[in-house]
């Protein structure tokens, strides 16, 4: 229980809980809030007015002697404590404490042994210059595999370095001890939560692995004959009414159905892998976890649509030439020629050969352009289909990965760790009775009718503001803007992003270390934090 006296005209008294690392602390803002936030655009008088006064306080100060007031003290005392009890107390329920850590030391750092091997020979092989071209080519064909088991790598890579960091600031300040540990369990923590993901995954697709690939071969039947030959059938006819130009719809109709029946025929032949395929999704997810096979899917769908997505990259060429072609006809109607350089429409005075060729063009052009736009709006509804699906697994990707495992689960057990401003329960002597003998002694010294005690309060933060900062980062590469740009681009000819561009963790550098020092490490590290007590907390 601490007390802090502000003498002044009254005497003030302020109780609070002495913050203990694991238990409590004090703060004034969010622990991951920006220090710079979006101010209005005119403030009112009074609140200049206020900023322009002098405080009687500085409150952060306050609150940071409060943290510090009495870190290094009980950090001093857990470590005479537990010298004291490895060299006096040896009672069963330690020893049996110990041993279990130290197995699980063992267990844990033996996994991450064979995971850095693992890596680290892959990383060998893809160095040689017999690999090079197949890592090359790989890396093209599977790009967000190999981005995320970069990520992967790198995570069990450093998780026993930033496990075991402990900077000296931590231990003077219970509040940067709260976010050094939170930010050292971080990374094992993803990592955990994507492998039991990814092993619950894999197992279930190694166990109905015959059903998965009915359901495969159903489905790539019935879109192939029920959606893309029918569809290119029936717009090579009358489409909902429309009367299309004949040839041209014959012409696009044919192209289509005869890519759709070469891509066909070549998947018969590699029909015989989809069970191989399905089976090594789940060994990546097993192994790697569910980051890694999910990754995986994205390329295998995007290399078996890779048919449709040529058929509407040639459509949309044809489409967009043909509006920019009406557009450029259509200013010159109106004796106007565009200025690229300051992005304006000039005048401009045309020859009238150049007005009756214009006209000569402008007419099949826009009479052939409903054939090409129900081509160009079909296969834009395909691919847009197949991209969204592709977006909705990097979503899940992403969310994952910046989901904040260690602060939900200390959320969830002890709340009282997040603390996000103070507040003060008033209480007058007169009136309330202090339970504590000592602090009844202190008051009763202090005789005056103008004694004020208070109590420090916290308030915590909820759940959502937690997540909040950190799924906000993911989405910081989106905007309204970006949406609006995307939306005018399909209807003038150009191709919807296939991708969101969320923000993954970010690569680091690559180290090499010998394997049995890398074992040492990860069950140093577990050890150690083992021994500051900090999964207990």
């Amino acid at each position: 229980m601490g007390r802090l006296y502000l003498n002044a005209m009254s005497t003030y008294v302020i109780v609070y809980d002495t913050p203990v690392f694991g238990s409590h602390h004090f703060s004034l803002s969010f622990w991951n809030s920006s220090p710079q936030t979006k101010a209005p655009l005119k403030k009112p008088k009074w609140v200049d007015d206020l900023h322009n006064r002098k405080p009687l306080n500085e409150m952060e100060t306050v609150i940071l002697s409060i943290n510090c007031a009495s870190a290094a003290k009980i950090a001093y005392k857990k470590i005479s404590t537990q010298l004291e009890t490895s060299s006096q107390n040896f009672s069963i329920s330690y020893l049996i404490s110990s041993l279990t850590w130290r197995l699980l030391a063992t267990i844990l750092g033996s996994i991450s042994s064979l995971y850095y091997s693992l890596a680290q020979f892959f990383y060998l092989l893809s160095s040689f210059p017999i690999f090079s071209w197949v890592h090359i080519a790989s890396r093209r064909v599977l790009k967000n595999t190999w981005v995320n088991f970069r990520i992967r790598s790198c995570q069990i890579l450093y998780w026993p370095i930033f496990l075991e960091e402990n900077g000296m600031m931590s231990i003077s300040c219970v509040e940067h001890a709260e976010k050094a540990a939170l930010q050292r369990h971080s990374t094992w923590s993803a990592m955990a939560v994507d492998l039991v993901l990814g092993n619950l995954i894999g197992l279930g697709l190694l166990f109905n692995t015959e059903s998965v690939c009915s359901f495969v071969f159903d489905f790539a039947k019935e879109f192939t004959n029920g959606i893309l030959r029918s569809g290119s059938v029936w717009l090579m006819g009358v489409p909902a009414g429309f009367k299309l130009n004949t040839e041209l719809a014959g012409v696009l109709g044919m192209v289509s159905l005869n890519v759709i029946q070469i891509w066909s025929t070549l998947w018969v032949f590699m029909a015989s892998f989809i069970f191989y395929l399905i089976r090594v999704i789940a060994i990546l997810g097993i192994t790697f976890g569910a980051t890694v096979s999910a990754a995986f899917v994205i390329d295998v769908i995007t290399f078996a649509t890779l048919h449709i997505m040529a058929l509407h990259w040639g459509i949309t060429l044809v489409y967009s030439h043909q509006i920019q072609a009406l557009a450029a006809l259509w200013r010159l109607f109106r004796g106007r020629k565009l200025n690229p350089l300051r992005q304006r429409l000039d005048s401009y005075g045309y020859t009238v050969k150049q007005h009756v060729v214009g006209s000569l063009l402008f007419t099949p052009l826009l009479l052939l352009l409903p054939t090409t736009s129900v081509f160009y709006i079909f296969f834009t509804i395909t691919s847009t289909t197949i991209n969204s699906i592709c977006m909705l697994i990097e979503f899940a990707i992403s969310v994952i990965h910046a989901t904040p495992y260690a602060e939900v689960l200390i959320w969830l057990v002890r709340r009282k760790r997040f603390p996000c401003g103070v507040w003060f329960e008033m209480e007058h002597y007169r009136e309330h009775i202090l339970e504590d003998a000592d602090s009844k002694s202190l008051l009763e010294e202090h005789d005056t009718p103008d004694l004020i005690v208070s109590n420090l309060r916290s308030n915590f933060l909820t759940l959502g503001q937690i997540l909040l900062p950190h799924y906000t980062t993911i989405f910081s590469g989106i905007s309204a803007s970006s949406l609006t740009t995307s939306a005018r681009g399909v209807l003038s000819g150009k191709r919807m992003p296939s991708k969101l561009g969320l923000d993954l963790p970010p690569p680091r550098p690559w180290i090499h270390m010998p394997l049995r020092q890398y074992w040492i490490l990860c069950h140093n590290s577990i050890i150690s934090s083992m021994a500051n007590g900090e999964f207990s907390n």
